[in-house]
């Protein structure tokens, strides 16, 4: 480029600098100043999220120049890449909490069951979303305090929160001024009203015509919504708009912590894969977005701004386990609960079991265990045993035999849990071995089940064809390691472990096959997530880079939690140190991410 060409560009880039820093300072006069403007010393952060983009994929779309003002960044000296584990289970409620509050405990998933309350609990639904919210709040503080949260399911204890389930559920934002504002403001754009009207026709025309074509074709289009082409006109068009023109705001404003959720990626991921041209065109239009967040925290003038990027897990391919074999999950667990008559009979009645009685059940235990294949007759084995030892039919007022066959799964991607309300506390392996005699072999024995963990007392077993492994104070391995397929085991065993403890994960623990890099999956997708196996454990993050990530991080996003953290204690002055505790993990195949096409 000329030397005359140079300053033209310059010139047009400082007269639309201006001219965009007079049109949002003239619209954040009409919403207010940020509260904690007088404290514009202290540095912000801006995080934006591309929902389910691994970091494998980032690199993919990089090379394909499906992201190229991400390219852009990462080619300046200004930012860095660098690949993390999301942890178990590789799901946003776990990583959002994680992130905002340092806290996911007892988030077992996307879905589970509280079978000591009755509960069904969907973190997409509101009224879950808010009991969640309050879950994690009650230990730590947020990171988004002051601050901004835009299409999010936890708000991070934000000051104002814009379609964000934690918040919406309590009613927030109709009731916060300030949240009305924005969307007034929105409006009273004509420019960016057109753009949403134009691109509005443009995404339900496009959606319309592919699905007039999948009439004619069938598997030509799998649309991310069964009900109306409107819904893909609200996600990939009007939250879009939306979530970035408030961003926008916030910075002109000085808000001092600015959370923003891109999601249509995951949705077009999971429904047409995480390299089709439908996630990449999605991604082009998220990207530009960002660049232009990036470009404006970069020039902001009422407070300095560190920028990053981050997803928070990936999408690994799957074939759904209903597709593979004709029944979904549930129906191959109905088809193994049955149990023996003389085990019915007496735990229904209620009466206390004598010595003579469990010796009897010991002795059909016994042959039972002659009959089975080696896996089988192990588990069996190891529950004749505990019974055995202890004995343990006495009179409980939590059995209820009458619901032996009253069974709840919860699946979140390729992760299931499985709950027996039977007894309202959490069961043994060693009790539903004694109640499903047929249920673990089976499970055991299916191609489409990788691996099956559950409790015994403290120590958690995890189990496939090949072997099992014990968890606990010392790890014991009988046959071979179930884990030893895994990129990493020693990890795989640790997040295995915390998740089989916390107090909703199921009596059983079921995670898809996973294998040729693919995972088996439990819901109808073409890529999912939420348990274990390929790139859905590896999101990444884009970080500014005059604060490198320590190689090897132990604690997901909890340690990004203490880093975020730390903008909020630096105080007055420069808050570059709060970088220190970013904890990342580099691809060991890809320290060097390559950004030529």
């Amino acid at each position: 480029m000329s030397w005359h060409a140079r300053r033209l560009v310059d010139l047009a880039d400082r007269l639309a600098s201006w001219f965009n820093r007079r049109r949002y300072d003239t619209l954040a006069r009409h919403l207010g100043r940020s509260p904690e403007l007088s404290n514009a010393n202290r540095r912000g952060f801006v995080i934006v999220q591309i929902d389910g983009l691994a970091y494998d994929y980032l690199v993919e779309a990089i090379a394909r120049g499906a992201a190229p003002r991400l390219r852009r960044l990462l080619s300046s000296s200004q930012y860095r890449l660098a690949r993390w584990r999301c942890g178990l289970p590789s799901t946003t409620p776990a990583v959002q909490a994680g992130l905002m509050f340092g806290n996911a405990f007892d988030i077992p998933g996307f879905r589970w069951y509280e079978k000591d309350k009755g509960w069904s609990v969907e973190c997409k639904l509101p009224r879950s979303a808010r009991m969640l919210q309050a879950r994690v709040t009650a230990a730590n503080p947020g990171i988004l305090r002051g601050g901004s949260s835009y299409v999010s399911l936890l708000d991070g204890d934000a000051g104002l929160s814009l379609l964000t389930l934690g918040s919406l559920a309590d009613g927030r934002f109709l009731e916060n001024v300030k949240g009305v504002g924005f969307l007034l403001l929105f409006l009273l754009s004509p420019l960016r009203v057109a753009r949403v009207a134009a691109l509005s026709v443009w995404e339900y025309l496009r959606d319309f015509f592919k699905r007039l074509v999948a009439l004619l074709v069938p598997g030509y289009y799998r649309s991310p919504h069964n009900l109306s082409p409107f819904l893909n006109v609200i996600v990939n068009v009007l939250f879009r708009e939306l979530q970035t023109f408030s961003a926008y705001l916030d910075i002109h404003r000085g808000t001092p912590a600015i959370f923003t959720n891109y999601y249509g990626y995951d949705e077009a991921a999971h429904h047409s894969g995480p390299n089709s041209s439908e996630a990449w065109r999605t991604l082009r239009g998220i990207d530009l977005d960002i660049g232009r967040l990036e470009r404006l925290a970069r020039r902001a003038q009422r407070r300095q701004y560190d920028f990053y990027v981050i997803s928070d897990h990936g999408q690994t391919l799957s074939k759904p386990f209903r597709q593979l074999y004709g029944k979904t999950l549930g129906q191959l667990i109905v088809e193994n609960i049955e149990s023996t008559a003389s085990i019915d009979e007496q735990w229904n009645t209620g009466e206390q079991m004598s010595e003579a009685k469990a010796q009897i059940l010991l002795a059909e235990l016994r042959d039972i265990e002659k009959r089975l294949r080696p896996t089988g007759a192990r588990l069996l084995r190891a529950a004749r045993r505990f019974i055995d030892e202890r004995v343990p039919f006495h009179e409980q007022a939590e059995w209820n035999l009458a619901r032996r066959n009253d069974v709840v799964v919860r699946n979140s991607g390729s992760l299931a849990h499985v709950y027996f309300n039977v007894n309202r506390r959490a069961l043994n392996l060693s009790d539903i071995a004694l109640l499903y005699p047929r249920l673990l072999t089976s499970l055991l024995e299916h191609p489409g089940i990788g691996w099956i963990v559950g409790r015994q007392g403290d120590p958690v077993v995890v189990m496939n064809h090949g072997g099992t492994l014990t968890l606990g104070n010392s790890a014991h391995v009988e046959g071979h390691d179930p884990l030893a397929g895994l990129p990493e085991p020693s990890y795989a065993a640790r997040q295995l472990l915390q998740l089989a403890h916390y107090p909703h994960s199921g009596d059983l623990i079921l995670l898809g096959a996973w294998h040729d890099g693919q995972v088996v999956g439990f819901e109808d997708q073409v890529a999912s997530h939420g348990g274990l196996g390929g790139p859905q454990d590896y999101p990444f993050i884009i970080y500014p880079s005059n604060a490198p990530p320590s190689i090897y991080g132990q604690d997901g996003a909890a340690s990004l939690y203490k880093h975020f953290m730390r903008y909020h204690s630096a105080g007055d002055g420069d808050a570059s140190d709060s970088t220190s505790d970013i904890t990342c993990q580099e691809s060991p195949s890809r320290r060097k991410v390559s950004l030529r096409p």
